[in-house]
Order: structure tokens, then sequence, then C-alpha cells
């Protein structure tokens, strides 16, 4: 346990690597948080829910930092406003950074005692799991910083290279049918929205063999896609009117010629590549568009059941989607986009949360939200399994979210 909790927290701290201090302490919009916020709080969540659990007398590392670093959870006590975290000045980077050490340290004698209790065990697990949420969270909303900028600054040069293969022609392939079993069951971890196990009755259905590409899109987009209220959920056209929504987000248009903006820098669009950044709504457009529709979570996790957890994840480096594998079977599954599905966000059957403050961690945003599946290219791979529900609210567009079509057979 001590290994891993190195490991991980010493990958949020390189992901910083390059940053200035500038680039840390900026908010591009209401939804994202500076890289200085996520820093901080990753670690107020482990002095919080583990140091704090095991010693309930220690001090803090800094009163205030109890209120400034709280994301949301009102069993602990109040909120710095989270559209002002980019107001937050102080503490410097440099304070984050020692509260980071002085955490760590606290946490690694923790950890080298011979015998954790259970309970305490799984609050590390569960801190360490919740970071690497947040690393993806950091890139997310570094990408959407530099997106702001006219010198489009890219976070790594050599990130987002083109695709070295073409993308794969569409295939279909048969899901399982009838009464099965979601969700996770066994040994090893997984946050309380995946549980518990239950039955779901599944009509005959096809999953596509990979993602929508960016070529797929572009022939969307050029169809009039945009302008079409028959194509689109009201709520979703309401949007594209309100917000001038003409293609995904980051796609720019020169000369007749598209280009996307990535943790790379500007980029000419990859046709080969998936689509990404685009919202739930964007999604059920183009699936209709496609004369298909998005896979319910169902239908998705019974097909990437079995799968290896293998693909295009933060550890390759490229930080951006590439063409599928020429290979038998879906691909794409697991790694390079978050799948959108056509199912919202609710608790499964028999679902509890925790007592405590620990229990606001999934259970009271089930409303309002749509289930993402599968990973991304900047998800770390030990943290993606066919089991996971990300979510967010339909109208995101700033996640790496991507399309995989679904219809009836």
């Amino acid at each position: 346990m001590l290994a891993a909790y190195r490991r991980i927290r010493a990958a949020t701290e390189a992901l910083c690597a390059g940053l200035a201090a500038e680039d840390m302490v900026a908010q591009s919009m209401d939804d994202c948080s500076p890289t200085k916020w996520h820093l901080a709080h990753t670690t107020w969540f482990f002095e919080t829910f583990v140091l704090r659990a095991a010693d309930p007398g220690a001090a803090p590392f800094h009163p205030a930092f109890e209120v400034l670093f709280n994301s949301y959870y009102e069993a602990v006590g109040p909120q710095f406003p989270r559209p002002r975290r980019g107001l937050l000045t102080r503490p410097t980077v440099a304070e984050v950074l020692r509260y980071r050490a002085h955490v760590d340290a606290a946490i690694e004698r923790l950890l080298a005692r011979e015998e954790l209790a259970p309970a305490l065990a799984e609050r590390v697990t569960l801190g360490q799991q919740h970071e690497q949420q947040h690393q993806e969270l950091i890139l997310m909303d570094l990408k959407h910083l530099f997106a702001q900028s006219p010198l489009r600054p890219a976070l790594r040069p050599e990130a987002a290279a083109p695709s070295d293969r073409p993308a794969p022609p569409l295939a279909w392939h048969a899901g399982p049918d009838g009464l099965v079993e979601v969700g996770h069951a066994g040994a090893g971890f997984c946050f309380d929205n995946e549980a518990p196990r239950h039955k779901v009755y599944l009509r005959p259905f096809l999953l596509a063999s990979r993602c929508v590409t960016n070529g797929e899109f572009a022939e969307f987009v050029a169809d009039g896609g945009y302008t079409r209220p028959s194509l689109w959920l009201s709520d979703g056209w309401a949007a594209v009117k309100r917000l001038g929504w003409a293609a995904p987000l980051y796609w720019e248009l020169s000369e007749g010629t598209w280009s996307e903006f990535t943790l790379g820098g500007p980029r000419p669009l990859d046709p080969h590549a998936p689509v990404v950044h685009v919202s739930h709504y964007e999604a059920d457009a183009f699936a209709r568009w496609a004369g298909a529709r998005l896979p319910t979570e169902a239908e998705w996790e019974m097909v990437a059941a079995g799968v290896p957890i293998s693909g295009n994840f933060v550890e390759s480096g490229r930080l951006h989607p590439t063409a599928a594998p020429h290979e038998p079977g879906p691909q794409q599954l697991l790694g390079d986009v978050w799948e959108w599905t056509a199912s919202a966000y609710l608790p499964y059957p028999g679902y509890a949360p925790a007592t405590g403050a620990i229990g606001e961690y999934n259970g009271k945003f089930m409303s309002g939200q749509i289930v993402l599946r599968g990973g991304a290219c900047v998800t770390p791979g030990d943290h993606a399994r066919a089991t996971y529900r990300n979510f967010f609210p339909p109208h995101a567009r700033w996640p790496f979210g991507g399309i995989r079509l679904t219809k009836d057979a």
C-alpha cells in the first residue's frame, strides 16, 4: 500500500512538470479548478478522511485549508465557492507543495505500521482512487485553460501525434441479451456507485466495433447536423442555440480545413482518431443522424466484461485519442475516450451510501447526470475497469467524452 501511495502521489506532481506558477492558479470556467487547488484538495482528502480518522485530536496543517480545499463535503464544514477558486493567489504553490509533503510524511508514518485497521486501509485506498480521478481532472482543466490563450500553448509538445494507422471499417457485434447481471462483484476496489451487483433484462442489440471517428463526425457537421433541430433532444437544441455550438469543443475551421486544440498544442484534425470533447447531446444527435443510438450502460458493461484492461491511457504519453487497432472484436472499450451512454446516473437497486461525510462522495450527485463508461487517454490505466461509472451533466464538453454506437438487433 505504501508503494502504491508513493507512486500515485508522485504521478500527480509529475503532471505538473514544466508548469509555471501562473499556469497553476488560473481558472478558465466555473466547472474547472486551478491545478494548485487539485494538488491541495487531494491532500486535504487524505488529511481529513485518513489522518483525522487515525488521530481525531491531530491539529490540521492550517485551519483555513479545511475551508479552502473542501470541495463539497457538507458534513465536514463550509467550502470556499467553486467559481472563485481562481482568486486564491494564497496559499502559494510553494505552500501547497509543503502541505503535500507534510501530509505525505504523516501518511507514510501511518502506513509503516505493521497493520492498519481494515476501515482505515479502505480510506487510504479510496484516497488513492480519488487522487487518480483528480489527475484526469488536472489534464482536463489545463487543456481548457490553455485553449483560452491566443498563444495556444502546449502542455506536452510531444503529445497528440497523429494516428499511425487508418481506422478499421465499422463492424457490429452482438451483445449478450436476456437476463444478465451487472455491477461490481468479487475482490478489488470499486466505488460505492458500482454496486450492488444486480439483474437487468437486455433486448438483443449490436454494439459498434470502435468509437466514432473525427472523419465520421465531420460528415455530420458538413451535413448540417448542428442546424437540424429534428436530430436533437429539446435541451440539446436549446444548448446549440444558446451557446452557438457548430462543432466539437476545440475544433477550429480555417480556410476550409479543420484543426483541433490538444494537450500538444494545435494539430490538424486526425480523421481516424475518435472524436472527443462532445457533450451527451451531441453524441445523441450524431447517433440519431447515423440511424443508431447510444448504448445503455448495462449493454456497454456486458460487452466490456472480461476485456483485458489495456489501451491508450495516460501512461502512453499521447494524451489524445488514436485510431483503433485492426483486431477482431470490439476495440477501444477501455482508454482513448469516455463513452457516453443513454443511461441516467441513478443508484443501482439496493444502493446505500456510506454513513457520515464519506457518503457524500457519489450518492448525492445522482440527479441530472449521464453515465460515461470506459476511461480515456488521460485516465490512469490501473484506474479503469468495466464496472466504472463516470458521470457528467449532458451539456459537459470539457471531459474527454466520445461516442460508440449501438442499434437493436
